[in-house]
């Protein structure tokens, strides 16, 4: 009987049970918080697989020289590694070598100095200048 005429006592008094320490508004904000934390993270992922950063790479023997889309899922690769050029057809789950040849460095060097469609400008403009003589 002692024990609850001293709780007695004590709500007499003006004390007030301490809230609890889990409340709903305090799993609101933790939850709120933790999605905030996981969308961030899930957005800097997109951002560098799309800006083409990935973490910890550095540059290697393998080299994508260029790379282009023949279909939804299929690309055609060529990559180099040391003096070697491999033609590679990549699809889902599969990697195939078309052809392998010799590093052409005067190839590489043609396409960087001559941008695509500029042959056909030239071939455009001299053909409107022909019109235009008549």
């Amino acid at each position: 009987m002692p024990v609850h005429v001293y709780a007695e006592s004590a709500q007499n008094q003006g004390f007030a049970a301490p809230p609890p320490v889990i409340s709903m508004d305090n799993m609101l904000q933790l939850s709120t918080g933790l999605l905030i934390v996981l969308a961030l993270i899930g957005l800097i992922a997109w951002l560098f697989k799309k800006i083409g950063i990935h973490p910890g790479g550095k540059p290697g023997v393998l080299k994508i020289v260029t790379s282009t889309n023949i279909g939804q899922r299929e690309r055609v690769v060529l990559t180099e590694i040391g003096d070697t050029w491999l033609v590679l057809g990549v699809a889902p789950g599969h990697v195939t070598l078309l052809h392998r040849m010799d590093k052409q460095n005067d190839l590489v060097n043609q396409a960087a100095a001559t941008p695509p469609g500029e042959e056909f400008s030239d071939k455009l403009q001299a053909s409107l200048n022909q019109d235009h003589a008549k």
